[in-house]
């Protein structure tokens, strides 16, 4: 692997962006795919080369595992907003579940062995048990769960039939941004509850709106765990490094820190950091949206060389509102 690259798709992206970060930082040299539809290409840092193009588009992602000598893949591209795939569930399973199809054919054709997946915590949908195992039940209630659950099978199949060393993270909220200030969630539309507090701390929106306070939670707002995407991006390189190790062993991981927080806790701890007041308004509950989502992380820690170095709710939300202060 020492001579060969590792493709990250969807590398322009915010997730992606740390990922790359962090490859670099450990010695592994990057190539990116991504068709900026979401991503910024300023985000990809210049040494390493960015092809703009779609992972479904076969013909030109083999022509970059050639180029590059990819032995590895580590795949963030897709679409990620719940209550969009509620709404236009074809376009999430095309450009989740068929993309990925295009992407795995590709690499199986080039010779690539090893391939990290970003998974989601939405593949359990309303858990049994929390905190949730990696073992319980996968019944996704989203079509953005489903979607990507059905990358997993792929993967588990073309593992068996055809020797791929494979591993899913399932990622829980990632949040925050790059201790250095090299990046973070921008361009868009913000989707996410850590940084649609951060806009409001900075003024880029007038009220922040809680979706929902009768859940059986201890204050009525949904539980999540959070985890700093820097320390996400980490678990990504402890996780290809472990497959290359143990290329027989599959890798299932939850990614999340085994503890959650409410709505209401996270954005306090917004107004905790920045001193402000926040204009908080209660609307109806979202489709799609179970109660609480905590990581079981047992596995994450037995398996990889990996330790979290940010679980702070207010260092990640701390991180965050200084990544959106700079920017325009």
């Amino acid at each position: 692997m020492t001579e060969s690259s590792v493709l990250v798709t969807g590398g322009a992206g915010y997730i992606g962006s740390h990922v790359v970060l962090a490859l670099r930082h450990h010695g592994w040299p990057v190539v990116v795919i991504d068709d900026l539809s979401t991503g910024l290409r300023r985000l990809v840092p210049d040494v390493v080369e960015l092809v703009e193009a779609s992972v479904a588009d076969r013909a030109a992602v083999e022509a970059v595992f050639r180029a590059h000598r990819v032995g590895a893949v580590v795949h963030l591209a897709g679409s990620i907003v719940v209550p969009d795939s509620i709404a236009r569930p074809l376009d999430y399973y095309a450009n989740n579940t068929l993309a990925s199809h295009a992407l795995i054919g590709a690499a199986l054709a080039c010779g690539v062995r090893h391939f990290l997946f970003s998974s989601t915590a939405a593949v359990y949908g309303e858990p049994v048990r929390v905190p949730i195992d990696e073992n319980d039940p996968t019944r996704p209630i989203n079509p953005y769960g489903a979607s990507k659950l059905m990358v997993e099978r792929m993967l588990a199949d073309a593992g068996a039939a055809h020797g791929l060393a494979w591993g899913a993270l399932r990622y829980f909220n990632v949040a925050g941004a790059d201790p250095e200030g090299r990046s973070g969630q921008a361009g868009g539309r913000s989707t996410h509850l850590v940084r649609i507090a951060a806009e409001a701390v900075c003024g880029k929106r007038g009220h922040v709106a809680v979706y929902g306070d009768d859940y059986d939670t201890s204050d009525g707002t949904c539980v999540r765990d959070y985890i700093h995407v820097s320390d996400l991006a980490e678990a990504h390189v402890a996780a290809l490094e472990a497959l290359v190790a143990r290329p027989g062993e599959p890798l299932l991981l939850n990614c999340g820190y085994g503890r959650g927080f409410s709505v209401r806790e996270v954005l306090a701890a917004a107004e905790r950091v920045s001193g402000m007041r926040l204009d908080i308004r209660v609307e109806g509950r979202r489709a799609g949206d179970p109660a609480v989502l905590v990581a079981g992380n047992r596995r994450l820690l037995d398996t990889l060389d990996w330790t979290a170095r940010y679980d702070d709710l207010d260092r990640i939300v701390a991180d965050a509102i200084r990544w959106e202060r700079s920017l325009p």
